[in-house]
């Protein structure tokens, strides 16, 4: 069961001992950001989620590594293990006919579960405990301890916001996670990436001559609606649909006061207001989760029209830097939810792995069911040709046997299985907004490998050899007599 909202989650942390509460003063300038990089980096019995109670200069408490390891993460989606998440979904989008009248009601039952889940619009209510105080007319961002981050950061930024707009044509719906840069007490500035959904309604506002979109950024709520604005979901899908479906029921949404929106009503801080598509501003630097500072860059400035709140709000936040961090696990998630969805077009593939260390786009792990000269050539194109995996710089793919979650294994095949001169394909192609490396802003080169064991007719004459393994009967016989032996318990 996903927790209805932020107070509810964290009590879940509180209960498994996972929330830490910090009563000493702290300031929102740097010191959290400090704190919090040595808690997400540390071991595993440190790595924590924060709760700061004492923040000067703000009556706020401020929540932050909410999602930093992958118990807090799974259990913001309602799972004990993530791979659940995938497990749910491939059977959901398992076409097979179902096997006798049981196998068929099951489905059935399954089918009627999501259905349900998403709804067929949004539940809406009255009013909600995110619109308890209401300030318009001279709204102001000075209440939020909003963090500076980093020594360099250009000033203060949100950066774990649900920013609702709606296409200015269509009128569908996006969710995303963009950091805001604080201007003053009234104006943020966006920064949504070219290839995201925000950046397209920019784009069509344009087109259409409007002045202005209606947006509102959303702070808190459940955990899975916090953590959908970050999926990676295909164009015009919106993503509190996929929020009701890890939920099990529709996010109750209330009508925004200022805008021609809904947002949902169990969140603790809305901001309202208007973004003009045709008005920027520079934003940066940021100290972002590649590790460096991204430069400044022009994007659209919001301007706030309305400010509703709990009575005593917590601000949820988060920090990216070198990794490993917060963010992460949250694209773990995305990784073990999204994994069907690659199955559904490369059914092949057996399991993907993004590790931290590729920083999301520029390394994707990925094992197959190799059955074919220039199978693994297929999908690394295939990959290349799915959503938001257009940006990722290097695909490795391997054998079905191989465990792409460890690392040292998959190095170890991807280097010894590998003639540099004829398993790598280079080529040319769109890159992430963030790749500083690529010459051009936003493409660049790409890689993909075929680490797999290479086929006759791929043009491998010298016969695979064979891999070292040990006969079944033997492991049995030492499992066995493992514990007479004296040794350490059983590996």
């Amino acid at each position: 069961m996903v927790p209805q909202d932020l107070r509810a989650f964290l009590d879940l942390l509180d209960s498994r001992g996972q929330l830490k509460h910090v009563r000493a003063e702290v300031s929102a300038d740097l010191e959290i950001t400090e704190i919090t990089d040595r808690v997400s980096k540390g071991p595993a019995a440190r790595n924590q989620a924060l709760l700061f109670e004492n923040v000067t200069g703000s009556s706020m408490p401020v929540a932050i590594n909410l999602f930093g390891s992958e118990n807090r993460m799974a259990w913001a989606l309602g799972v004990e293990r993530l791979d659940e998440l995938a497990e749910r979904l491939g059977s959901l989008l398992d076409f097979r006919l179902p096997q006798g009248l049981g196998g068929m009601i099951s489905r059935g039952q399954d089918l009627l579960g999501a259905l349900r889940s998403i709804g067929l619009g949004p539940s809406k209510v009255r009013n909600g405990p995110v619109q308890e105080v209401i300030e318009r007319g001279q709204p102001s961002l000075g209440s939020l301890p909003v963090l500076r981050c980093w020594p360099m950061d250009g000033g203060r930024f949100i950066t774990l916001p649900q920013v609702i707009t709606r296409d200015p044509v269509s009128g569908i719906r996006n969710v995303g996670l963009y950091r805001l840069q604080v201007v003053d007490d009234r104006q943020l500035i966006v920064h949504w990436q070219r290839h995201k959904g925000g950046a397209e309604h920019e784009r069509r506002a344009r087109q259409a001559h409007k002045e202005s979109i209606p947006a509102a950024i959303v702070l808190g709520g459940d955990p899975a609606s916090m953590w959908c604005a970050s999926a990676p979901l295909p164009p015009d899908i919106d993503e509190y649909l996929l929020a009701g479906w890890v939920r099990g029921k529709p996010v109750e949404f209330v009508d925004a006061v200022s805008q021609p929106l809904e947002v949902p009503a169990q969140a603790e801080i809305v901001l309202e207001g208007t973004i003009d598509p045709n008005e920027h501003l520079p934003e940066g630097p940021f100290g972002d989760h590649t590790g460096y500072y991204t430069p400044i860059e022009p994007f659209p400035v919001f301007h706030l029209t309305a400010l509703t709140r709990r009575k005593e709000p917590i601000y949820p936040t988060t920090i990216v830097g070198v990794p490993p961090m917060e963010d992460v696990w949250m694209g773990k998630a995305t990784e073990r939810l999204f994994l069907p969805l690659m199955r559904l077009f490369l059914p092949e593939i057996v399991d993907v792995c993004m590790p931290a260390q590729g920083i999301f786009n520029n390394l994707v792990l990925v094992s197959i069911h190799k059955r074919y000269p220039g199978h693994a050539r297929k999908v690394i194109h295939g990959l290349w040709g799915l959503g938001l995996l257009m940006l990722a710089k290097a695909i490795v793919v391997v054998d079905d046997w191989v465990d792409v979650q460890d690392l040292g294994q998959a190095a170890w095949q991807a280097l010894g299985n590998v003639d540099w001169a004829r398993d790598a394909v280079i080529t040319q192609g769109p890159v992430d907004h963030l790749d500083h490396a690529s010459y051009q802003h936003s493409f660049g080169g790409k890689i993909g490998i075929d680490a797999t064991a290479k086929l006759p007719e791929e043009g491998y004459g010298r016969g695979w050899p064979d891999r070292i393994v040990m006969s079944s009967e033997v492991k049995a016989r030492i499992d066995e007599i493992w514990e007479k032996l004296g040794l350490e318990p059983h590996p």
